[in-house]
């Protein structure tokens, strides 16, 4: 499914939950060819994004409405910043102004971490990898704020890559087993997946590398000094991936050691959203 359709079914679920059988408060104090002057203003300091989609959420319920975007998605932001202006049917964009900024707060606020954590690394060849960890339905919105914010996306869903963790391990009956199994399943489905691995210690780590058939090695919770070790003993064989325990305060480190990826999970599961107003005003 593209971004597009995935986009509209989004809408289209947000106003059936939001709006149901009508805006009650606007149909019964506006009149229904009132015009409105509204802007979207920054309250916040940080990276913006969903200007388009904000845009695109407007132009769904109302094509007739005027817009005019005054910012970039990824472009840095601070307080009372005028980052949309629009022109139109009172009724329609009062309708349809809390999906609009429900989706710029909750995108610019990973896109703001993103940034952050993307910049303290930016003098090492290591990217910031988002993971599964995002809100239902909201899961396409969340990954593109992290590449706005200057990040990569780790694979969609379940579909678009095989990672063996801990539970397929221990189902398959150990590492060897997994691997062997991965690889028949991608052969006989004729499937072109990756396949990624976690490894917990430097015996799985062993394991892996004597049997290799993986594309990727994630190591999972290791301390910056075992991390360079284990790099070390990959040597470069394999792309190479950080998680767990990772943090603003400590990314540099785990960065530095050489590692090609270093996956966050609270870039999309506790991020502070964005704060952003629209103001509207009376059209004489």
């Amino acid at each position: 499914m593209n971004s597009t359709t995935q986009f509209e079914i989004f809408l289209r679920n947000a106003i059936a939950e939001d709006v149901a059988d009508g805006d009650h408060s606007s149909l019964s104090t506006i009149p229904k060819d009132s015009s409105v002057n509204a802007i979207i203003i920054s309250k916040d300091t940080g990276t913006v994004a969903g200007m388009q989609r904000a845009s695109d959420t407007f132009h769904f319920i109302d094509p007739n409405i005027k817009i005019i975007l005054h910012a970039n998605d990824g472009q840095s932001v601070s307080p009372k910043d005028l980052l949309i202006s629009l022109e139109g049917n009172a009724r329609n964009i009062l309708m349809m102004e809390r999906i609009a900024l429900n989706c710029m707060q909750r995108m610019s606020g990973i896109a703001t971490q993103t940034k952050l954590l993307s910049s303290k690394i930016s003098h090492t060849n290591c990217k910031i990898l988002d993971t599964r960890k995002t809100s239902p339905g909201l899961r396409f919105l969340e990954k593109e704020a992290v590449l706005i914010g200057g990040g990569k996306n780790h694979r969609m869903g379940l579909y678009d890559m095989i990672m063996i963790k801990d539970n397929h391990i221990d189902f398959s009956g150990g590492i060897k087993n997994a691997i062997r199994k991965a690889n028949e399943y991608i052969i006989e489905r004729h499937l072109d997946l990756k396949i990624e691995i976690e490894v917990r210690n430097f015996i799985e780590l062993e394991e892996v590398l004597a049997i290799g058939k993986v594309q990727r090695i994630m190591l999972d919770n290791f301390t910056p000094s075992n991390l360079k070790l284990a790099l070390q003993k990959i040597n470069k064989r394999f792309e190479t991936e950080a998680s767990g325990g990772i943090s603003e305060e400590n990314i540099v480190t785990y960065a530095e050691t050489g590692v090609d990826y270093i996956s966050i999970g609270a870039l999309t599961h506790t991020v502070k959203n964005f704060d952003i107003s629209l103001i509207a005003s009376k059209n004489d």
